[in-house]
């Protein structure tokens, strides 16, 4: 189906009149955030964003593209695996402590405008807090019923290489809608694929044409340009060996040189997701409650135990991190723990390529 520019709109209400809180990205302190929509003139129109390792800058486009970016710094893990939760309150009685209830109670969410890449790291996510033996109840809340509207890519990025993790840069499933932009002199129309019943109650209130042999084939063309545009690229084959036979390599040493184990790469990172708790006691010590946070393997105190941490220099916290995601995730999850969205080579303060690192183990020329 073929979706008018001036249609779109209708699609946003649909989800709002379904009871959605659509979410989508939006410019915000220079960069494109996920924050909610409630009209397309929300979107990023007319603009693009130009990355490098540790290099991100916002440019106007000289057209009126909707999607015509790639990744901001957020991802869509923070509304189904919030930085923040509070676990539960307590408060002080005569009788002792008692606990005060603390419902869950997060709100329909739809996502808009999700890449190819991040529906593979919400799956992933998905094997992590669902499909364990331990289910997580706060992310099942979140997650449950959420509608997504994909936006399949027309550019790709400086640090982009999802081609090379099989993530992107189109969507094959995990949507309920998915969209590419066709963006041209005389029209500006989005071609709409439908994933699941919700996603076809959904466009049937939206005004939509037949797609044509031509409009699939742009799309086709679309996903092949981008394939070649990729910034970045990684050999996958025999990644996790490879891993698992260098632990002692001189590379990790020359990486922990530059790594200022700031944890950005963490947080960023659509999939990671480490977490401490911390409880806090109000001044007068009659309530008290306890959250949960985003950690990071990258902090010392993450691995700390008795009498110090377990990966004390910048080295092994290094080491940790990409074998974890390219390595023993597979053992825990059967995937690879990266999508290659690019967001740990782009906002790394001192650009740290894990394309390179991994290149670099693998004794290939570096660039």
């Amino acid at each position: 189906m073929v979706v008018a520019r001036g249609d779109l709109q209708q699609l946003l209400d649909a989800l709002t009149a379904q009871g959605y809180q659509v979410l989508g990205p939006r410019v915000r302190d220079g960069a494109i955030q996920y924050d909610e929509l409630s009209s397309l003139a929300d979107l990023p129109i007319g603009w693009t964003d130009r990355q490098d390792g540790g290099f991100y800058r916002l440019e106007k486009r000289d057209d009126e593209a909707l999607f015509g970016y790639v990744v901001g710094p957020s991802s869509w893990k923070r509304f189904l695996h919030p930085p923040t939760v509070t676990l539960w309150r307590s408060r002080r009685t005569e009788e002792g402590f008692e606990l005060v209830e603390s419902p869950q109670d997060p709100p329909k969410y739809a996502f808009f405008g999700v890449r190819p890449c991040e529906l593979h790291a919400i799956s992933i996510q998905d094997r992590v807090f669902l499909q364990g033996p331990y289910v997580d109840p706060i992310y099942r809340s979140r997650r449950a019923g959420i509608f997504v509207v994909a936006v399949n890519c027309g550019q790709a990025g400086g640090t982009c290489f999802c081609t090379s993790m099989g993530t992107g840069p189109r969507a094959r499933k995990g949507f309920d809608l998915a969209l590419t932009e066709l963006l041209g002199p005389e029209r500006h129309e989005f071609v709409v694929e439908v994933g699941s019943p919700a996603g076809a109650e959904i466009l049937a209130q939206v005004a939509h044409r037949p797609a044509t042999p031509e409009d699939r084939a742009r799309v086709a063309e679309i996903e092949a340009e981008t394939s070649r545009q990729m910034g970045r690229q990684m050999e996958t084959a025999g990644l996790k060996e490879l891993l698992y036979t260098n632990l002692e390599h001189p590379r990790w040493e020359e990486v922990a040189s530059r790594c200022l184990t700031c944890a950005n790469c963490t947080m960023v990172c659509p999939t990671c997701f480490c977490t401490t708790v911390e409880d806090v006691t109000d001044l007068t010590g009659q309530e008290a409650e306890r959250r949960r946070l985003w950690d990071s393997c990258f902090t010392m105190e993450f691995s700390y135990m008795h009498g110090g941490s377990v990966r004390s220099s910048a080295r092994s916290r290094y080491r940790q991190w990409m074998t974890h995601k390219l390595a023993t995730w597979q053992d825990q999850f059967d995937v690879i723990g990266c999508v290659g969205c690019g967001r740990c080579i782009t906002w790394c303060p001192v650009g740290i390529d894990i394309t390179q690192e991994v290149a670099a183990i693998r004794g290939e020329p570096v660039t």
